[in-house]
């Protein structure tokens, strides 16, 4: 029975999440939900790729990058907007790196910036609402469970632990906002001076070492990583268009001179790996990491030899969400969503779903160098599991 209490911690719960959406996933105005026709652009953009080497001797975590591990550390592609190549190029600069050890996976960045400020001042506030550099990390590939981690320029964080993405929440999967990465070291440095609209800054650029004690806890996979692990990762930089209100740039006293977004302008998400859709929570369109114990730059990058069948899995996941919306119910075949996958190299036969009480499951054989194979499914939540 339901108890006064336990409706009203409910309705709590439906409140608080509501505003969460409204304040994260539909932040900017141009937030999109993808469907199978923004998929149709999304799967054939190829994730970023990066070889991830072990760090030399120790990181001090102060935001300036100026260990030999960091210099011999290779820059990321400079980011470019989350929807890729059908937008402009980014008018400020941004790119990363990346090294670990045993203890930690570091990251840092760089992001040209001619006026750094922020108000943000309090942990675990909505960092997106301003200016911030964003990491996202599904340490399987699965789709689900993953981090997410912001940074707002006076090194105020937000860290989320997600059980899946925001398309796929149902009561009972609200992102765990009391969660936290505990023992992560952030820091933020200011190549000018923040929060003083007088002069020009040349940017500021932000360090983390995330433990992988903590990552541990959902990664369902080694951690920290062994050589050659990969795992799936991706940046985003939020960026808003602003105006310098002052009344009088010439005096000592900041307390006239601030910084206001400007109304009716949905912010700008720049990215390592685009995502093809003005959205951060399609995990499937993360970047991938290589963990890597050779020296820097003696590691080859190895390409998801799953990324074919991972597009496959997709299009019947988006074809399927479509389907739904429409018939009120899930489709038992292939060709009730119109897919046909005759002749791919990339699979041993066509894929087959599976209709279940909570929705679908639909699997598929892929085939790999040397004659093996691997069986993957994904479900209507977008979980994709691999059997090894």
């Amino acid at each position: 029975m339901t108890t006064a209490s336990s409706a009203g911690n409910y309705m709590l719960r439906m409140l608080l999440f509501a505003a969460f959406l409204t304040a994260v996933v539909f932040t900017h105005a141009s937030a999109q939900v993808p469907n199978s026709e923004y998929w149709k652009y999304m799967r054939t953009i190829t994730p970023e790729g990066y070889v991830c080497s072990r760090a030399t001797g120790p990181i001090k975590i102060d935001g300036r990058m100026d260990e030999r591990s960091w210099k011999a550390a290779p820059w990321t592609n400079t980011f470019v907007d989350i929807e890729g190549a059908r937008k402009p190029i980014p008018r400020f600069k941004t790119r990363a790196k990346m090294i670990w050890d045993d203890t930690y996976f570091y990251v840092a960045a760089e992001l040209e910036e001619p006026h750094v400020w922020g108000t943000i001042l309090f942990r675990d506030q909505v960092v997106c609402l301003e200016n911030d550099f964003e990491i996202f990390i599904d340490p399987n590939s699965d789709s689900h469970e993953y981090y997410e981690i912001e940074l707002a320029p006076m090194n105020v964080l937000w860290d989320l632990y997600l059980i899946t993405a925001y398309k796929d929440m149902t009561e009972g999967m609200l992102p765990d906002q009391a969660w936290n990465l505990n023992g992560m070291k952030s820091a933020v440095w200011v190549n000018g001076t923040i929060n003083d609209p007088r002069d020009t800054d040349q940017g500021w650029s932000v360090e983390f070492a995330i433990p992988w004690s903590e990552l541990a806890q959902k990664a369902h996979r080694p951690s920290p990583p062994k050589n050659g692990d990969t795992w799936r990762v991706n940046f985003s930089r939020v960026e808003y268009v602003f105006d310098i209100v002052t009344s009088d740039r010439t005096t000592p006293d900041l307390k006239n001179n601030a910084y206001k977004l400007r109304e009716g302008i949905p912010c700008d998400n720049w990215v390592w790996s685009p995502q093809g859709v003005c959205n951060m929570h399609s995990p499937e369109m993360f970047g991938y990491v290589q963990f890597s114990t050779a020296a820097p730059g003696k590691d080859t990058y190895r390409p998801d030899l799953l990324i074919e069948a991972r597009r496959v899995l997709h299009d019947i996941y988006y074809a399927q969400r479509d389907f739904h919306a429409k018939n009120k119910n899930w489709a038992g075949t292939l060709t009730d969503l119109g897919l046909d996958y005759t002749g791919n190299a990339a699979l041993t036969g066509q894929p087959i779903i599976e209709t279940t009480a909570k929705g679908y499951t639909a699997h598929l054989t892929v085939v790999l160098p040397g004659g093996k194979s691997k069986k993957m499914s994904i479900r209507q939540d977008a979980r994709v599991d691999v059997t090894e």
